[in-house]
């Protein structure tokens, strides 16, 4: 795993956390809770191709 995914899941849960409270404090609840729900999906996208490499590196290990 690259010390590069470590700090883009950083620098995107900290401009969706203050994206958040800039929403929530000009009233657009609604949109601060949309954009915290597409952070987490982009977020979990780039997780989900880690651990399919990672699946992908024990079938070749174990020959299966």
């Amino acid at each position: 795993m690259e010390i590069d995914l470590l700090f883009k899941i950083a620098a995107i849960g900290i401009l969706v956390a203050v994206l958040h409270q800039v929403l929530v404090r000009a009233g657009r609840e609604d949109q601060a809770m949309m954009t915290t729900l597409a952070g987490l999906i982009i977020v979990l996208s780039m997780v989900i191709k880690e651990i399919s490499a990672l699946f992908n590196s024990v079938r070749t290990i174990f020959n299966l």
